[in-house]
């Protein structure tokens, strides 16, 4: 069961602001809305909008145009949330400004923050690498960008050649992440990349009527199969390769749900897809290919949007245990997106909207 959480009754909702590892109150009252976006690709991204007008050095004026708090590529770091849903939400680098003059309206500044990931997406290559596991792709673009790694993936042994065609560094990476089950995020300096079923995220509970303050879900047969297979050529021992990915390599995450390749095979009869697009050369290859696309179809049987009381634990690859929707519903969910929204001026305050997912029902 996931933790439930303690706040107070009666919290300042405002979030802190730090620039370059400075907390820097005065900005943070001048905030008047906050949204942090993030999801499994990576690239999470933060728009800051302030007022614009006010006095400094006692004249009025403009507050932010000479640059000196709000400048390209400071760091932005932002902390909200009142006790256990406390946390630091987001951390990254000032890539846009953006002036707003409307009538009858105090002018406005905007500024876009995204982090590290930004580097590798405006990286663009052609090249090719030769006997390699994605372990050690990953560890070279991590270098190539000054940043620390912290691994923890599967994957086949070697192989013989992987090409990086016209291609961002961000793009490569997400297209090696999603070959092996795996997932890739920054933090901070670090990026980490770890197989989805090993992501350490948080276990948030969450009941319909209390902390839950909305939520729709579908379950949808439409994009489910019965089994995934790969087929390819052995090059070393001039033989077929032929593997099959079934239910069973999605039942350790079922929990005791019924999934919905199961319910497509009894409800409705047996549907096999093939992988045409992809040719793997050995087995290994063709196993892990098979899995990760078979896990992702599955995990999609479920999906839902919520809206929360703000909640800084509720993050890409943490849990919520959702309860107050019935036996069908009811369970653990992974968290693929989420969404940290303060506003101060139409006095909502602070929510987090967020998109999981999961791969069987209740029964």
């Amino acid at each position: 069961m996931g933790d439930q959480g303690v706040t107070s009754a009666f919290y300042a909702s405002r979030p802190k602001l730090s620039l370059d590892g400075k907390e820097n109150a005065d900005l943070s009252d001048g905030l008047l809305s906050l949204l942090v976006e993030e999801n499994n690709s990576g690239l999470y991204r933060c728009e800051l909008n302030f007022g614009n007008r006010g006095t400094a050095d006692d004249s009025a004026g403009y507050l932010y145009f000479d640059r000196s708090i709000l400048d390209f590529g400071k760091t932005v770091s932002v902390t909200i949330g009142d006790g256990d849903a406390a946390a630091q939400i987001f951390q990254g680098r000032i890539m846009r400004i953006e002036a707003k003059y409307i009538k009858e309206t105090p002018p406005e500044l905007t500024v876009l923050a995204e982090d590290r990931f930004q580097d590798l997406r405006m990286t663009r290559r052609t090249r090719v690498f030769e006997d390699v596991t994605d372990g050690e792709v990953i560890e070279l673009l991590a270098s190539q960008h000054s940043l620390k790694e912290e691994i923890d993936i599967d994957g086949p042994q070697t192989y013989k050649v992987l090409a990086q065609v016209n291609q961002s560094d961000l793009a490569f990476l997400r297209e090696r992440a999603r070959a092996i089950d795996a997932e890739a995020w920054v933090e901070g300096d670090t990026l980490h990349a770890q197989s989805r079923s090993r992501r350490n995220g948080e276990d948030v509970a969450l009941t319909f009527g209390q902390r839950l303050q909305e939520f729709s879900v579908l379950a949808d047969l439409a994009g489910q199969c019965t089994g995934l297979a790969v087929s390819g050529w052995d090059v070393n021992s001039k033989e077929a390769i032929e593997y099959e990915a079934e239910e069973s390599v999605i039942r350790g995450e079922l929990n005791g749900d019924q999934s919905g390749s199961n319910i497509l095979g009894s409800a409705i009869g047996t549907r096999k897809e093939q992988i045409t697009h992809a040719i793997p050369f050995t087995n290994e290859e063709a196993r892990y290919m098979a899995e990760a696309r078979y896990r992702m179809a599955c995990r999609r049987f479920v999906t839902g949007f919520g809206a929360a009381e703000g909640d800084g634990r509720i993050r890409v690859g943490a849990h919520v245990e959702l309860a107050g929707l019935g036996t069908l519903f009811n369970g653990k969910y992974y968290v693929v997106e989420a969404r940290h929204a303060f506003d101060g001026v139409q006095g909502t305050g602070y929510r987090t909207y967020f998109k999981v997912e999961r791969s069987g029902i209740g029964q």
